[in-house]
């Protein structure tokens, strides 16, 4: 299991970022390679994300669900479940948003298995802090 912590700013209030965290058809995108495939619920959506992991590239296929939101404190937690396309591997992850006025912080516990897994904990580790950093920053700037 990888743990990452990443915090950002955000020139917007903190309503307009929470508004965008439970709009998962703006916040799927946010994440490199992230695609909306279906809504089935106001907190839950089918996505597909394509992930290149030096010179392997895999797609992962699943779901993404808003799991606990407290509007008072702005405390989320996105869930992500997914399998590999064409593979046996998985990409699971819990990621915690906490916002306010100018930011926000996020920890991220994902679990890779699978062709991805394989090139090793550090090459996981550092694609993965590679895709959050940019996710934060579409994601402060939708």
């Amino acid at each position: 299991m990888v743990e990452l912590d990443h915090q950002f700013s955000s020139d917007q209030p903190v309503a307009h970022t929470w508004e965008t965290l439970h709009d998962l058809d703006k916040l799927i995108p946010c994440v490199q390679g992230g695609t909306v495939l279906e809504t089935t619920a106001p907190d839950s959506a089918k996505a597909e994300i394509r992930v290149k992991l030096g010179a392997l590239s895999v797609r992962f296929r699943g779901t993404v669900t808003i799991i606990e939101s407290d509007a008072d404190t702005h405390h989320a937690v996105v869930q992500v479940k997914s399998r590999e396309v064409g593979g046996q591997g998985h990409a699971d992850a819990d990621v915690t948003f906490d916002l306010s006025d100018g930011g926000g912080r996020l920890h991220t516990k994902a679990r890779v298995t699978g062709k991805a897994a394989s090139r090793g904990e550090g090459m996981v580790s550092t694609v993965l802090d590679a895709m959050i950093t940019d996710f934060t920053e579409k994601f402060a700037a939708a």
